[in-house]
């Protein structure tokens, strides 16, 4: 079993190589052992190529005949933009497959692991599941609900203050804990805020991390009150989405069309976006991820609306104080706390001088 979980966890860091490149697709690793030694790696490297068992395959150093394989996630079965994994394992012999989690995807779940035990090749299931669960969260969200997982991100002060009273906010949090935030822009599919950020602050949201891409920019605007100059709008190294209303201007919905700006009208709800029926038309645009990085009435109305999976607060060690000073969650708020938002499964850890929270909404 130790040597199982080993071998599991060089599988499970190859898999993460490929973070910002795979999306919609699972991060994947395997490796091939014989006589305990790797004889071949590969992980999914970017969407629609090799996937990780084709890849180590691919990298062989020797027969792999009687080999065991380890692979973070059920190997599939169907045809899709490449041929079926197991089918590779079958052809070359493997007499063993250990696998960490079943695939979440109907058109596996199972059926893989199926196919490899009719050809006669022993598996084994489960080694490192939450492990490996977890750097496929985000794939097991949008593979079975066709929403994208959202992660609700902001940097506040110790007394829980996004700026002072005068509006100044940059910068709260250190230096490390930014270019966190640039590695999570990296990783995820879209990035999200409401409008009131593009007109206050006027940002790029881009992802400035060497060889990192940048996300699908969305802004949520219900009357498009969106500057035409902003720069989420001048920049075209991926694509901006508007979500709106009916209310918008058409005038102004044809600027932006003309710009090469997707502008999508979504449902309302009290006047303003419906953010349920906006999260159904951003997983059928594969958009598989969100960052959340709204202001205060964005992320409230996320919460409310129940959007939210995920939440990382970075803490900064300041005390900012200011009755009229924002806070990282505004709108109406909850009349008691028995209806607060609660978080489970809390983790913490230092980043540089600050202090990072991540929680799962319970």
């Amino acid at each position: 079993m130790i040597l199982n979980e080993r071998f599991m966890k060089i599988a499970i860091e190859l898999a993460k190589k490929g973070i910002g490149n795979v999306n919609p697709n699972p991060l994947v690793g395997a490796i091939i052992v014989k006589d305990d030694k790797i004889i071949g790696q590969g992980y999914h490297e970017k969407y629609g190529q090799g996937h990780a068992e084709v890849n180590a395959f691919k990298s062989l150093t020797e027969d792999a005949t009687g080999a065991t394989m380890y692979v973070t996630l059920e190997p599939c079965s169907h045809y899709g933009k490449t041929p079926p994994c197991v089918d590779r394992i079958i052809e070359n012999k493997i007499s063993k497959v250990i696998i960490g989690m079943v695939d979440p995807n109907p058109l596996v779940a199972g059926n893989g692991i199926e196919k490899l035990k009719k050809a006669g090749i022993e598996v084994e299931v489960g080694i490192l599941e939450e492990e490996c669960r977890k750097i496929n969260e985000v794939f097991i969200k949008y593979i079975t609900t066709k929403k994208p997982f959202v992660v609700m991100k902001t940097a506040m002060s110790l007394d829980g203050k996004i700026a002072t009273k005068t509006g100044e906010s940059k910068w709260i949090t250190s230096e490390k804990s930014r270019l966190q935030v640039h590695i999570l822009r990296n990783k995820f599919s879209g990035i999200m805020v409401g409008v009131n950020t593009i007109i206050k602050d006027n940002p790029e949201l881009t992802c400035r991390m060497a060889e990192g891409s940048n996300p699908i920019r969305i802004i949520v605007d219900s009357t498009l009150r969106i500057p035409l100059k902003s720069k989420v709008l001048e920049n075209h190294d991926n694509k901006t989405i508007i979500a709106t209303t009916k209310k918008a201007n058409t005038t102004k919905v044809q600027k932006l069309l003309k710009n090469n700006i997707e502008v999508l009208i979504i449902n309302e709800k009290n006047g303003r976006v419906d953010l349920n029926d906006l999260m159904r038309k951003l997983g059928e645009l594969n958009i598989d991820s969100i960052l959340l990085e709204g202001g205060a009435t964005l992320n409230y109305s996320a919460l409310e609306e129940g959007v939210v999976d995920k939440v990382m607060v970075y803490m900064a060690p300041k005390m900012i104080g200011g009755e009229t000073a924002k806070t990282p969650v505004g709108g109406r708020g909850i009349d008691k706390l028995n209806n607060a938002f609660k978080l489970k499964n809390i983790t913490t850890m230092n980043v540089g001088e600050d202090i990072l929270v991540e929680g799962y909404i319970s």
